[in-house]
């Protein structure tokens, strides 16, 4: 495994888990075994360590909504199928992108772009299953209220997807009519 690569990996571990803000660049060093001059040369600030990890982020979550609402016959419906096998992962810490914004969407115009690219990308995404752009923001809504449900109550957290699957039908019902 190359050394971006590896800090990547142990980066993406640490800030999920623990937070940007709580995980120095020497924890990012320490976990990956790349060393601390190698470490800058991939990435010359944590913002641009924090960056890519986003990125990174972005495109392996999307890759497995997307994967598994095809497996899954390509409706809106199956995204919230999705949600519910996502929050019962273990280490499952609510949306990377609004935990990142939560920390440094203030202070980081660059964090606070990625998060807004990926979101922007989900609703497009939901869009692209529903023909209603009302719909997928309504949808984009019940994704984000259900994932910040199950981050802070885990033992509701099955409970919060089959709920926000269950309004989401509701809504695509009500624009079929």
């Amino acid at each position: 495994m190359e050394h971006a690569e590896r800090l990547l990996a142990a980066a993406g571990e640490l800030f999920y888990r623990r937070g940007i803000r709580a995980v120095g660049m020497d924890d990012v060093r320490a976990a990956s075994g790349v060393s601390l001059k190698r470490l800058y040369q991939c990435y010359p600030s944590k913002e641009a360590l924090v960056v890519a990890y986003l990125e990174r982020r972005d495109e392996r979550w999307m890759g497995s909504l997307t994967s598994y609402v095809e497996e899954h016959g390509g409706s809106a419906e199956a995204v919230f199928g999705w949600l519910e096998r996502w929050f019962a992962e273990d280490g499952f810490r609510g949306c990377g992108f609004v935990n990142a914004y939560g920390e440094l969407g203030a202070t980081s115009e660059a964090v606070a772009e990625v998060a807004r690219r990926h979101k922007r990308r989900l609703r497009d995404y939901l869009r692209g299953l529903v023909a209603d752009d009302l719909l997928a923001d309504q949808l984009l809504v019940l994704v984000d209220g259900a994932t910040v449900t199950a981050m802070v109550d885990p033992e509701r957290a099955t409970q919060a997807a089959r709920a926000a699957g269950r309004a989401a039908r509701a809504l695509m019902a009500a624009r079929e009519k």
